[in-house]
């Protein structure tokens, strides 16, 4: 569904220090059969979802098809980026970074989101956050569970793996290659 609305209440407790100014990050993913366009808010040490608007590519039979994708996130990714910047009530000079999910996935989509990314940086002299996409999941699974060094099964559409983590360090146990 383009633009799909979720309500999200998002404030999270970080251990970065304060700053003086607000900072905002606009995150873009793209790794498979949905663009994403995300804007948070970092203010007195707490973080804020103010936007998360998508379009998912749906295929009419069969699993995911790489260049279908590719062309849907082309086509749908202006739109995506400016219903993120008037859900956020924010501007793009306003953005003081960019982050964009750069694996695992689909090539072809990725280099959408990181085209956007790296075209937005440029354009704006603002530095760009490559993420990795399965690390996100884990992230904020630690974040919301509250744990730290877990051992973590991770299972997704195109991935799964074993994962310990230690000291901030992640290490690959095994994994399968569906793809």
């Amino acid at each position: 569904m383009p633009g799909l609305r979720r309500e999200y209440t998002l404030n999270v407790r970080t251990t970065l220090r304060p700053v003086d100014s607000v900072i905002r990050v606009l995150g873009i993913e793209s790794t498979s059969h949905t663009f994403g366009v995300g804007i948070i808010e970092y203010r007195d040490g707490v973080v804020r979802l103010l936007a998360n608007r998508l379009s998912q590519y749906k295929p009419s039979r069969g699993g995911i098809n790489p260049r279908e994708s590719f062309t849907h996130h082309v086509n749908n990714a202006r739109k995506v980026l400016y219903e993120a910047l008037s859900e956020a009530n924010t501007r793009l000079e306003e953005v003081n970074a960019f982050a964009v999910a750069v694996g695992p996935g689909l090539g072809p989509c990725i280099r959408v989101g990181a085209s956007l990314a790296r075209f937005l940086s440029a354009y704006l002299n603002k530095p760009v956050v490559p993420v990795n996409h399965a690390v996100a999941h884990i992230e904020i699974g630690k974040l919301v569970c509250e744990v730290d060094d877990p051992v973590i099964v991770y299972i997704s559409g195109g991935n799964t793996m074993i994962v310990v983590q230690k000291d901030h360090q992640y290490r690959v146990m095994g994994e399968t290659l569906d793809i």
